[in-house]
């Protein structure tokens, strides 16, 4: 199962951004958005930012998977 997950963009070089919350860090495509900047919150699945989420909708989502994990960073 592949789940999407919220990440603030860290860092960029070309359309390749280091993207981290809560000592996660990976690296996500982002081919898929003209408008993405450092410290921008995006959805990454399988590789990619898929879109830009607001922090608000961040901190809900990583909310809800905490909810069902007990290894999930807290918001």
């Amino acid at each position: 199962m592949c789940l999407a997950v919220p990440l603030q963009i860290l860092e960029m070089s070309g359309s390749v951004a280091v993207c981290g919350h809560a000592g996660l860090r990976a690296k996500a495509r982002l081919d898929l958005l003209d408008d993405a900047g450092v410290g921008d919150w995006v959805l990454v699945h399988a590789g990619f930012a898929i879109t830009k989420m607001d922090p608000e909708e961040a901190r809900e989502a990583w909310a809800l998977v905490a909810e069902v994990s007990d290894d999930a960073p807290r918001p």
